[in-house]
């Protein structure tokens, strides 16, 4: 264990009503305990099933005649700045014992004073726990039955506790102790790796950059790094993207702070001048825009830089699939993504795999080519002119196929006998301009004929509702649909 890591175990009711951990690994008391709840946690989301399974559990255990009912791990991080103690994994369960010692009658809780986010969840959620756990103790109508369960629960009751200076640290364990329960996402794991790269940095600022992390949606921010900058990784170099899991997740480790390679040399100047210039004021006295520290085909910088870099591209996919008029810099009331954002075409695998190939082309496009913020009206010209291309490209992949699945578009990537079957990825980091860009595609990207488009139909250009309801309707204005084969 690390010389920072302290062992102890605790019984709820030390922990809760005298705030002291009862014995740390030299069997001492660890006395003023002022647990808190930081800024950068989740939500309290236990709802009252959680609650009374607690409840349950502890009833269970104390007919079982359990001496020591051990009841979980708390992991805190000690701020010597003011000398409290973080609650970085416990605070469900922490919160909920609080909750029901209350509803037992202890209401010398100091934890409860505490103050914490004010989101729907904690309002929700605390308010109600209470409610159904008070419930169930006015149920107990004999005063020695529930005198004998609040005091197991806060003298056979423990959790084992694990205590450190180091917030990376604690992190760190939390993620080590949740991969023993279950399987962690590959971002999950990617966070614990870069954040032992960040030992360097306050701990104020590993807690911002930790909030800012945890502030966005773990399911997309899941799907960003599996479904988008993975694929894309694999794609520009000519290869078929398979799974991110825990195996291949090396791509998204990056150049460390103990690289001296000149290779790493390099990418960290680049990356370390884009942070300085934009860091200053010369931006805004220049009136030029800030650098991109960040391009999806070169490696990332390890630590902070990571986090940094998954914000920076989540909000740029957000952008994209975001077809509002007046949102965003990218994509505003395109009237082929109205059709495309169609509910029929957001249903089936097929639909779902055309439409993941077109974001992902648009994403390393404006990654390469377009400035994050303020693009001007060639900027945005070009943009839409490069839409249309990537459109034709990934929607011929789907006009070809009746049942459209995975294998097939990975070889429609490597090129096979499909019409426009090309890697339009590795066509998009081998261009050194939009111009030059274009030019290739409008030399490769070709018209269909009508035998090639298994899902014609000729009743495709019905307007409805401000929306072309098919997308092969884009193809015959645009002129990709034909008569017969060309060559």
């Amino acid at each position: 264990m690390a010389d920072n890591l302290k062992l102890a175990i605790t019984k709820v009711g030390d922990l809760l009503l005298h705030n002291r951990i009862t014995h740390e690994d030299k069997g001492n008391y660890i006395e003023d305990v002022a647990l808190k709840i930081p800024h950068y946690q989740r939500p309290y989301k236990w709802s009252a099933k959680n609650a009374i399974q607690l409840l349950d559990d502890i009833i269970t255990a104390k007919n079982d005649n359990k001496e020591t009912y051990r009841v979980g791990t708390l992991i805190l991080h000690f701020d010597e700045r003011d000398s409290s103690y973080n609650i970085v994994d416990g605070q469900q369960r922490t919160i909920t014992f609080s909750l029901l010692l209350k509803a037992l009658g202890d209401e010398s809780i100091q934890f409860l004073n505490e103050s914490i986010a004010d989101n729907s969840f904690n309002r929700s959620n605390i308010s109600n726990n209470y409610r159904i756990l008070k419930r169930r103790a006015e149920n107990i109508t004999s005063p020695k039955e529930k005198e004998d369960l609040r005091q197991y629960i806060k003298e056979q009751c423990e959790l084992i506790t694990v205590i450190t200076e180091d917030l990376s640290e604690a992190f760190q364990f939390f993620d080590s102790q949740n991969a023993r329960g279950k399987k962690l996402y590959p971002h999950d794991l990617l966070k614990a790796y870069h954040l032992r790269e960040m030992r360097y940095l306050e701990t104020s600022e590993t807690e911002r950059v930790v909030k800012s992390w945890e502030d966005l949606p773990q399911n997309e921010l899941s799907r960003l790094f599996s479904d988008y900058l993975y694929r894309i990784k694999e794609w520009t170099k000519g290869n078929k993207a398979k799974e991110l899991n825990e195996h291949n997740i090396n791509k998204f480790k990056g150049i460390s702070q103990k690289d001296h390679f000149p290779y790493a040399q390099f990418f960290k100047g680049a990356f370390a001048y884009a942070d300085m210039v934009n860091q200053s004021a010369m931006p805004f006295v220049s009136g030029n825009r800030n650098l991109k520290p960040f391009q999806l085909d070169t490696p990332i910088i390890a630590g902070k830089p990571f986090f940094d870099y998954a914000k920076h591209y989540f909000e740029i996919l957000k952008d994209i699939q975001n077809n509002d008029k007046y949102v965003g810099y990218f994509i505003n009331d395109n009237e082929i993504i109205k059709t495309l954002d169609l509910p029929k075409y957001k249903n089936g695998v097929g639909n779902r795999i055309a439409r993941l190939l077109f974001d992902t082309a648009i994403l390393l496009y404006v990654d390469r080519f377009s400035p994050t913020e303020r693009p001007d009206k060639t900027d945005l010209a070009m943009l839409d002119q490069f839409v249309l291309f990537a459109f034709i490209w990934a929607y011929s992949l789907r006009a070809q196929y009746t049942n459209l699945g995975w294998s097939s578009a990975q070889n429609y990537i490597m090129s096979n006998e499909k019409k426009n079957s090309f890697n339009i990825y590795k066509v998009i980091t081998e261009s050194d301009s939009p111009v030059s860009l274009l030019s290739e595609l409008s030399d490769i990207v070709k018209p269909l004929s009508l035998k090639e488009i298994e899902a014609y139909k000729k009743e495709i250009s019905v307007y409805q509702d401000g929306v072309y309801q098919n997308y092969l309707h884009f193809f015959k204005i645009k002129k990709f649909i034909v008569e017969y084969n060309e060559d």
